[in-house]
């Protein structure tokens, strides 16, 4: 008979954790240690050996628990389960989602290398690549969604950096517009510049489209990162986040956090545990509100445009049937106005909630231009669509009709002008 392969989401309960550990318990308890106690000062030889890579491990050896900033019960359990959701080989948690982000960074990049990413990416991040990575001789390309192919190729070119380029970095859907990149033709480019001597790296923010609606690591990328904040949290009560790849790029990744010392700790771990076990139930939940908010707001006097991946069209389109597994629930839309129309509706909001966040269990809205992206030039907000008139939404689990009540309600007591509305 062949083995029965079970769904991540059935294996969230119990994988890698067994109740004979702890006494029977039937969940992973909380292992609020900072150290462990070695059996024999040879096994704490053997543990540091291989914990700071001075030998490999041996077939069937495992890492024993040295030091929580090294490894600990609850991390090892969450990572393990990670990994379900990605077909990753391995997992490094962090605790926030911009530490795993900046460690990607600092770990395959040095001075002299060029990173080529992608337009718009989250304000952190876009804060950290044009004024952190300066500093240490790190030279940035930026390129945008609407952007072939060979126009990338053509910007790589003319750069005369082309021999430096050591990681490709997208963030797709991008925050907060929702436009969609093309993760396997970024792997192309990457593997076009890569060399004998030097791979060139793909890593893909997956924040927005959380760990079950799409999967960058089977369209060609080398590294996924989340905010794990979001939706693997999804409850607004924890920070962290966590990157997945292969055993050889994740191994340098945990040696680079035990030395930076950004790792979580087992109180976030045993929260995220807890979040997994109803991630799918809830981002379910989630993208069937979306598209029904995402439909109301599309026939809306008041709204000028909605960005939505169900809504895509032409080569995005087929971009989204290529890599996305669902249309998530993330959505912004342009409210007919500005700062000023925009400001009122979201202050007339009842139900949805003003906060910068997302993947939550509440709907929460934001206005991006002065809030996640207020560190974006004004020229570069013009150039990537993020306008005064720019809301970003994202959906929770709420009862449908009670969301889309609220929304109806705060557009018909928001006035705008006849001059606008008429535009």
């Amino acid at each position: 008979m062949i083995p029965h392969k079970y769904s991540p989401e059935s294996l969230m309960m119990s994988h890698g954790y067994s109740p004979e550990w702890s006494e029977g318990a039937i969940k992973c308890p909380i292992f609020q240690t900072s150290t462990f106690v070695f059996k024999s000062a040879e096994e704490g030889k053997a543990f540091f050996e291989v914990a700071y890579g001075i030998r490999e491990k041996e077939e069937k050896e495992e890492l024993g628990l040295i030091y929580s900033r090294i490894n600990n019960p609850d991390l090892e359990i969450l990572e393990n389960r990670l990994c379900l959701w990605d077909e990753a080989e391995d997992c490094a948690v962090f605790e926030s989602g911009m530490s795993a982000i900046s460690t990607v960074f600092l770990e395959f990049l040095k001075p002299g290398d060029v990173l080529l990413y992608s337009n718009p990416v989250y304000g952190g991040t876009d804060h950290f690549i044009k004024e952190i990575l300066d500093k240490f001789g790190i030279e940035t390309i930026g390129f945008y969604p609407n952007d072939s192919k060979e126009d990338i190729i053509n910007t790589i070119e003319e750069s005369g950096k082309a021999d430096r380029l050591a990681m490709v970095y997208l963030e797709s859907p991008a925050n907060p517009t929702n436009d969609l990149i093309d993760i396997k033709m970024c792997s192309e480019i990457a593997q076009k510049y890569s060399t004998n001597e030097k791979q060139t790296l793909v890593a893909v923010d997956n924040t927005y489209m959380g760990p079950l609606w799409q999967h960058p690591l089977q369209h060609g990328a080398d590294l996924v990162v989340y905010s794990a904040t979001k939706y693997i949290g999804g409850h607004s009560d924890v920070i962290a986040g966590a990157c997945l790849g292969s055993k050889e790029l994740i191994s340098r990744m945990k040696t680079m956090r035990t030395f930076m010392g950004n790792m979580a700790g087992p109180w976030t771990g045993w929260l995220l545990m807890r979040s997994l076990e109803t991630l799918k139930v809830r981002m379910d939940k989630q993208a069937q509100n979306a598209a029904e908010v995402a439909r109301f707001l599309n026939n809306h006097v008041n709204i000028n445009k909605v960005h939505y991946l169900g809504f895509l069209e032409g080569e995005k389109r087929a971009v989204f049937a290529k890599q996305c597994e669902a249309a998530g629930a993330m959505l912004s839309f342009e409210i007919k106005g500005g700062e000023k129309e925009a400001f009122k509706f979201i202050n007339n909001l009842k139900l949805v909630k003003l906060a910068v966040s997302l993947g939550s269990t509440e709907s929460l809205i934001q206005h991006p231009a002065t809030m996640t992206h207020a560190g974006v030039s004004a020229e570069e907000k013009e150039k990537l669509g993020i306008s005064p008139s720019l809301i970003r939404l994202s959906v929770g689990v709420e009862n449908i009709q009670d969301l889309i009540h609220d929304i109806e309600r705060s557009l018909k007591e928001t006035t705008i002008e006849e001059k606008i509305a008429n535009y």
